[in-house]
């Protein structure tokens, strides 16, 4: 992936404000088909205009352009760690942008930990060892350092810890607490 200068963080200028009011980051093999799937669908139904990359996005070697600029152009980014969250190379690039976008513009950043010890992420433990034990075969040391201490920082914000949900299923009460901050 080129590298993201904070130059690249900024809301488009042909229109103002933003064009998303949420942009989910998270494992697809992981979530997609139960907690992210009942998380997308009770914000849509709640009127929270919200991006999540669907399959027919191309995949390739870095991130698609159009998540890049569905990142900057969304105003609160929530992020769905999961077991499997940092064996993708994209999911770490996503949160690299997202946290350049929070330093730069003030972007907000909810982490949810679903299913997953945040002390896993914060310290890249259990399955987030495993996962850099091979990225660290892979790439620079420079490009998973960087990934190193964006999940440092995003396992250091405030967020939610969901280890125990019943089929991914969204209380009231949960999405509540996110529309809070839209």
């Amino acid at each position: 992936m080129a590298a993201i200068s904070s130059s690249d963080c900024k809301p488009s200028s042909s229109r103002p404000g933003w064009s998303y009011d949420v942009f989910l980051s998270f494992r697809g093999e992981d979530t997609r088909k139960n907690f992210t799937d009942h998380l997308y669908t009770a914000l849509i139904q709640a009127g929270i205009h919200t991006f999540r990359d669907d399959d027919e996005l191309p995949r390739g070697e870095e991130i698609a352009p159009q998540l890049l600029k569905a990142i900057e152009d969304s105003r609160i980014s929530i992020l769905v760690f999961s077991k499997d969250y940092a064996s993708s190379r994209w999911c770490l690039d996503e949160l690299v942008k997202i946290l350049e976008c929070k330093r730069t513009m003030g972007q907000l950043v909810l982490p949810i930990f679903y299913d997953i010890d945040p002390s896993d992420v914060r310290k890249q433990k259990g399955s987030f060892a495993k996962a850099f034990d091979r990225h660290e075969d892979i790439f620079s040391k420079e490009k998973v350092n960087k990934w190193r201490e964006a999940l440092l920082l995003a396992g250091n914000l405030s967020g939610w810890d969901i280890r125990s949900l019943a089929n991914g299923y969204i209380s009231p009460n949960f999405l509540f607490q996110i529309q809070l901050y839209v």
